[in-house]
């Protein structure tokens, strides 16, 4: 017997309450030909259409463009302009002791002006490009974080759909089991060998089970939503977990060592501080403005009009160097260098706070997998237990010494025994990839190292079956069967 799975003999034709919903999964399967997806794949799929992440990139490239926009203050500015106008007249002055006309009361001028600047010294601009790259630094660590957040959601749903499909193989096993033991009971009252309170017992458990069952089914389905949510695509079937997946500690198999890691690679520590980088830099930014501006200029002006009185045109140029020297601004830059150390000293103690949350994640975790390791072991030898168990309670029910409660315990005892193993199964795997995320390992080759114990043997059909497909059409899902009383 495999933890995961039992066989269990063959029902009696004449019960009502057929389930039939592995075989119709695994005959779905056959019929299909496309191949089942597996969490490589998968996880690819989440890279590219993942909406959390295509927001994080396109943010990047925004952050990447404000360095342009930070940098062109410091290249050569050129602007030009011009001016077409319609003067009138209305009364004008001669001059004592000159006559001659005044010209045309009314006419057209004409204006051009050009004008180039070069900043030479400009302590603030300079420093606002400096801000910027720092800022393109964070963001690359903050798209880092959200791909590796990506990566553990996806490993995390696609997991949580091979257990919640484990879990109700178990729960189907259990209602088949329990269901023969209500027939049974049945049986043994309609000859008056057990009181009709047993067969009330039995039926309880049955229905029981069969809410266990249900909510397994809900569980699945739920699970398979949540994928999608993250891909954007749906999926015929997807691979299974192999049984013999190693389950080992850690390497390096020492938790300081994984604290090291992740102080070193954790995107989420290494954003926080590159923020306080960021921070560091408004300051020096809100400093420069004590410094002095200097630029390089040059001028070009060209002026015309059809006025009779005026010959020719006018054109003149001017090139030159000027500064800026702020003495006394209202207190703006003293009280904007105040403001930049605050945010500082704020940025300082959200990087510390970082810090600290990734080495005690780290420890939970190296924790956790320890434990899972131990917990998979024992959920396993448990089974083991717990069928010896039922094996012990039937063969004493049998011989009178046991009464039906206590083989439905029995029974309930194993099919919760092999849930909670599948449980810790793959809670062992997505506490591993938790451990790696929160040290910054967490790419796409670790999910291929976990995507090689994958298997499209048994694969995960993600069509749940028609309920009359199912279900014996003669008892509707509410309803449980009639005994003979």
């Amino acid at each position: 017997m495999t933890p995961s799975r039992l066989d269990m003999p063959a029902r009696p034709a004449r019960v009502m309450f057929r389930r039939k919903l592995l075989g119709a999964m695994v005959a779905a399967m056959l019929a299909g030909q496309a191949q089942a997806a597996d969490l490589l794949a998968i996880t690819r799929d989440a890279l590219d259409n993942n909406s959390e992440l295509a927001a994080a990139r396109a943010t990047t490239n925004s952050v990447e463009e404000g360095r342009d926009v930070e940098r062109a203050d410091l290249l050569p500015q050129v602007n030009a302009s011009g001016e077409v106008a319609y003067n009138h007249i209305f009364e004008s002055q001669s001059q004592a002791g000159f006559s001659g006309t005044a010209g045309d009361d009314s006419y057209a001028s004409y204006g051009l002006n050009l004008q180039a600047t070069q900043a030479l010294y400009d302590a603030i601009n300079s420093r606002e490009v400096g801000v910027a790259e720092r800022q393109i630094d964070q963001q690359t660590y903050v798209q880092a974080s959200t791909e590796q957040q990506v990566l553990i959601d996806t490993s995390s749903a696609y997991f949580d759909i091979l257990r919640a499909y484990d879990i109700l193989e178990a729960r189907l096993a259990q209602e088949r089991a329990i269901g023969r033991q209500l027939e049974q009971a049945q049986e043994q009252f309609d000859v008056g060998l057990i009181a009709i309170t047993e067969v009330e017992e039995a039926r309880a458990s049955f229905d029981q089970s069969r809410a266990d069952r249900i909510a397994a089914e809900s569980d699945l389905q739920v699970a398979f939503e949540a994928l999608e949510r993250l891909t954007g695509k749906q999926y015929d079937s997807i691979e299974r977990l192999q049984d013999d997946l190693p389950i080992a500690l850690p390497e390096p198999a020492s938790r300081e060592a994984w604290i090291d890691l992740a102080l070193e690679n954790n995107p989420a520590v290494l954003a926080q501080q590159a923020g306080v980088e960021v921070a560091r830099q408004q300051v020096d930014v809100a400093r420069a403005g004590h410094l002095p501006q200097v630029n390089a200029f040059a001028n070009y002006a060209y002026s015309d009009s059809d006025n009779d009185a005026v010959t020719n045109y006018d054109s003149n140029g001017q090139i030159g160097v000027n500064a800026t020297l702020p003495i006394y601004t209202g207190g703006r830059t003293s009280a904007s260098i105040r403001q930049s150390t605050y945010a500082l000293e704020s940025t300082q103690y959200d990087f510390e706070s970082q810090r600290r949350e990734a080495i005690l994640q780290v420890r939970s975790l190296y924790t956790q997998v320890s434990n899972d390791v131990s917990t998979v072991a024992a959920r396993q030898q448990a089974i083991v237990s717990n069928q010896s168990a039922l094996d012990a309670t039937r063969a004493g029910y049998e011989v009178g010494t046991r009464n039906i409660v206590d083989v439905l315990n029995a029974e309930q005892n194993l099919y919760n025994a092999i849930a909670d193993y599948a449980d810790a199964r793959y809670d062992y795997v997505v506490d591993l990839l938790s451990l790696r995320r929160q040290s910054g390992l967490l790419d796409e080759e670790a999910i291929a190292q976990v995507n090689r114990f994958l298997t499209g043997e048994g694969q995960v059909n993600f069509t749940l079956p028609e309920q009359g497909d199912v279900y014996d059409t003669s008892m509707d899902i509410g309803e449980r069967p009639q005994l003979e009383q």
